[in-house]
């Protein structure tokens, strides 16, 4: 259904370390521009879901600054659909241009329906979806971050026969689609760690239900205070590695995910002569705030 602007690619890290580790980045932030990186994947499927049921209008819900919202009215654009997005927040409806992440949606042809912080819990619940129906007519409904089993099926693809040789695949967790696929299409020797950028043990559950392997576990450490919570010192983490690497990470995501990583090494975490694969999900778009959604 959508064609990537460039092929994602293993980039080697160097750098000096006792344990001989040997680290690779996964560069799926350059598969697109716009519905960059895990969004890319994760769409991909319900698009072409979406162009089987005949649908011509997708909704789906997301927060001030989400990598989702952006992504979904990007892919609205670019492959014909109408695109509705149901805005965490009531009061942002009179200022949304304000924010550069909705401007550049709205601009993409997104309409919004803003909502209160507490009307949007009920996003799950059938009334809640019936009452958009009955406002907007049929569209086929995204979860928010894009998470089902479309989504996780994309992201089962973000690994290649070319990453058997990796002992470890890393990447960081919002909803927990992406590290579902990654953990499908892994291979019996490797591991898969996820970083969430969140703080809760609910993500244990959210992942099992997309997935029948064990060869997983979330590490929960490096999430800075909670969802878009973040500090000087990563800051300058990002920074430095986006410095010395030419490689940009996001404030909210793949920065925690690095610096985790970074730091378990010196650790000892990884038993020696391990080979690291760090996957890159983009939301670079992120970089316009201290806040992002994956």
């Amino acid at each position: 259904m959508m064609n990537p602007q460039q092929e994602s690619f293993n980039q080697k890290i160097d750098f000096e370390n006792p344990y001989n580790i040997e680290l690779f980045v996964k560069r799926e932030d350059v598969l697109h521009k716009e519905i960059s990186g895990n969004k890319f994947r994760k769409l991909n499927y319900n698009l072409e879901e979406a162009k089987r049921q005949g649908k011509n209008k997708l909704l789906t819900f997301g927060g001030a600054f989400s990598n989702h919202i952006a992504a979904v009215a990007a892919a609205g654009r670019d492959y014909d659909f109408e695109t509705l997005g149901v805005i965490r927040g009531d009061e942002l409806a009179d200022k949304y241009l304000e924010n550069p992440t909705l401007k550049k949606a709205f601009e993409d042809g997104m309409q919004f329906e803003f909502v209160t912080r507490t009307a949007y819990r009920e996003k799950h619940q059938e009334d809640f979806i019936r009452q958009l129906h009955e406002k907007f007519g049929d569209f086929y409904l995204i979860p928010e971050g894009g998470t089902n089993e479309f989504a996780v099926k994309g992201c089962e693809e973000i690994l290649t026969e070319n990453d058997k040789t990796f002992d470890f695949i890393c990447c960081a967790v919002g909803t927990g689609g992406t590290i579902s696929g990654i953990i499908n299409s892994s291979y019996e020797h490797q591991k898969v760690l996820g970083f969430p950028a969140l703080k809760g043990d609910f993500l244990f559950q959210d992942i099992q239900k997309w997935t029948k392997n064990d060869r997983w576990d979330l590490v929960t450490d490096y999430h800075f205070g909670g969802y878009a919570k973040i500090n000087t010192q990563l800051k300058q983490f990002m920074h430095h590695f986006s410095k010395k690497y030419l490689i940009t990470l996001d404030p909210v995501y793949t920065s925690k995910l690095f610096f985790g990583v970074f730091d378990l090494i010196s650790k000892g975490y990884f038993k020696p002569d391990s080979k690291i694969l760090l996957i890159h999900t983009g939301g670079l778009q992120g970089l316009q705030s201290n806040i992002a959604e994956i």
